[in-house]
């Protein structure tokens, strides 16, 4: 008798689950998460957004939208475990109160866009001309940003009671915690740090990040849309800057924060977090798809010889395509011709660097691309 039952036992836990539409749902979800999938769909969505504005910035398109988002997004709470696990981590509970305010402030804006933009076609006011939005300091003023306060203060009050601070241990060099991740908003940068070498990703990007930030108010000179909302007579300015915040920033924050695990392998947001998991790394440099996969010849000994067409390509994409670009697309010729040479060449080489970005991530996924230029002789890798 014992040994049937234990035949029985077996044979049950060897007989495979039955496999629901759910299942098939979350490992399509877990295997598009992948970056090399889901950053070129953000891509594609943010440019749609940007072609389509007036359409779906219309509440009666966006606000059945946003419900359905919210309800598949907090809908899965309950159904999956391990999503449960990292949405309601109370690390990750303000990504996800940045990702839904984030939603709601770029519909508002380019709502607001939208009226503006058919309201000047059609030869009406627009939206701050027509309205008076003066409001006295005392009592108006002081009065709203008072219940403002309190009801702020209420609202952390609540949250601080309900969602308890993740207090750690003190910090051990023996036994770091595993992911080791940085705070939120660094997030970004650390997962820069997966396609470029720490100086770069943690120094350099950083430094013209704070450039672009410090020289944009000499760089567009642009009067149009100051004051009012406006997108068709900035998209330029609009597209680059909200590309560098929302693609390259917010959705790396993202990443890092709900898809990044143990040993900062990627995971889909409906696998469990395996500490042990390994994942293989074939990663090359450019100098080895040249010689070695290419040319089939044995790498050479000196930096140069060895280096040369990453340095060309380097030099190329800094210093020449800036100048071949109003050459090629009339708009960055008007571009130069009413920024001047100075303020074109500094705009161009901000713009050409953080196209570099995706480049770099994009030729790491197709070609598992680690450095256009690896010289780690003189600690100098891109």
């Amino acid at each position: 008798m014992l040994h049937i039952l234990q035949h029985s036992i077996t044979t049950l836990a060897d007989a495979p689950l039955e496999i629901t539409t759910l299942d098939r749902i979350k490992d399509l979800v877990n295997q598009v998460s992948a970056p090399q999938y889901s950053l070129p769909v953000f891509v594609i969505l943010f440019f749609a957004m940007l072609i389509g504005y007036r359409k779906w910035t219309k509440p009666l398109i966006f606000w059945p939208i946003m419900i359905i988002f919210c309800v598949i997004y907090f809908g899965m709470i309950p159904l999956d475990h391990n999503y449960a696990a990292i949405i309601l981590k109370p690390d990750n509970v303000p990504i996800t109160i940045m990702i839904l305010s984030l939603i709601f402030f770029t519909w508002l804006s380019f709502r607001q866009a939208a009226i503006n933009d058919t309201n000047r076609e059609l030869g009406k006011p627009l939206i701050e001309e027509d309205k008076d939005d003066k409001v006295l300091c005392w009592p108006d003023l002081v009065y709203i940003e008072l219940i403002c306060m309190v009801l702020c203060t209420a609202a952390l009050l609540i949250w601080s009671l309900y969602l308890k601070a993740p207090l750690e241990a003190p910090a051990n060099p023996a036994g770091p915690p595993n992911p080791s991740k940085a705070p939120w908003y660094f997030l970004g940068l650390q997962e820069m740090l997966v396609y470029f070498d720490p100086w770069m990703a943690g120094v350099i990007l950083p430094g013209l990040i704070i450039l672009g930030l410090a020289s944009m108010p000499f760089i567009d000179t642009n009067p149009k849309g100051n004051g009012y909302y406006t997108f068709k007579e900035r998209k330029f300015a609009i597209t680059v800057w909200l590309f560098g915040f929302v693609i390259m920033w917010v959705v790396l924050i993202v990443f890092g924060t709900f898809l990044r695990g143990p040993n900062w392998n990627f995971f889909g947001p409906f696998q469990a977090w395996d500490s042990h998991r390994v994942d293989k790394l074939t990663n090359v440099n450019l100098s080895e798809l040249l010689y070695n996969k290419l040319l089939h010849k044995p790498m050479p000994t000196g930096l140069i010889q060895r280096e040369w067409l990453g340095i060309t390509f380097m030099l190329f994409w800094i210093l020449a395509i800036p100048q071949i670009l109003p050459k090629i697309i009339p708009f960055f010729g008007t571009l130069r011709l009413r920024m001047g040479l100075a303020r074109y060449n500094l705009m161009a080489l901000l713009f050409v660097i953080m196209a570099l970005v995706p480049l770099k991530m994009v030729a790491r996924w197709l070609f598992t691309l680690k450095y256009i230029i690896a010289m780690p002789e003189i600690n100098f890798n891109l």
